[in-house]
C-alpha cells in the first residue's frame, strides 16, 4: 500500500468562521486545532497542511470552567534575571482575549515547522467583527 500525498495546487482552502461566544476554551480550541489541521477532510495527512482558514470571533465571551478564572495563570520570561510575569485568565481576559484562544489552540498544534505554519491560519477577534468578509467564510457551529 502506497501513502498517499495530496497535490497541494488541488487543494481548495475554505475560510471558516466560529463563534466563542459561551464556548468553553479548551473544548472551542480543540475543534479549531481540528480544523486548522485538516482532520475534518479525507486527505488529512499528518505531515502536509490540508487545513482551513479559521476565524474566531467574540474571543472575550470564551468560558473557562471551575475556579480557573483566578487560579490558572499564564507565565511570560522575558529572558531577564527575575524577568518572570504572571497573569490570571481574568487579568488577560480584559487586557488581551484574544491571546486566550490562540495559546490554548497553539498548545495543541504539532510542535516545529509544520506547527508554525499552521497557526499563521488562525485569526481571532474581539467582538463579532472581523476584516475577512471578501473571503466568504462559512459559519462553523461547535457541538455542546
Amino acid at each position: 500500500m502506497k501513502t498517499f500525498l495530496p497535490k497541494d495546487y488541488l487543494q481548495q482552502r475554505k475560510w471558516l468562521v466560529v463563534d466563542a461566544n459561551g464556548a468553553v476554551l479548551g473544548r472551542l480550541a480543540t475543534k479549531v486545532a481540528q480544523l486548522l489541521r485538516g482532520k475534518h477532510k479525507p486527505i488529512f495527512t499528518p505531515f502536509w497542511d490540508a487545513g482551513d482558514f479559521v476565524v474566531v470571533i467574540n474571543a472575550e465571551k470564551v468560558r473557562v470552567t471551575g475556579k480557573k478564572e483566578t487560579d490558572k495563570e499564564y507565565m511570560t520570561y522575558s529572558g531577564w534575571k527575575g524577568g518572570e510575569k504572571y497573569e490570571t485568565v481574568a487579568h488577560r481576559r480584559e487586557r488581551r482575549p484574544e491571546l486566550l484562544i490562540e495559546k490554548a489552540v497553539w498548545g495543541m498544534m504539532p510542535k516545529g515547522r509544520l506547527g508554525r505554519q499552521l497557526i499563521t491560519k488562525l485569526k481571532v477577534y474581539k467582538g463579532d467583527k472581523h476584516p475577512h468578509q471578501a473571503q466568504g467564510p462559512a459559519s462553523v457551529a461547535l457541538a455542546n
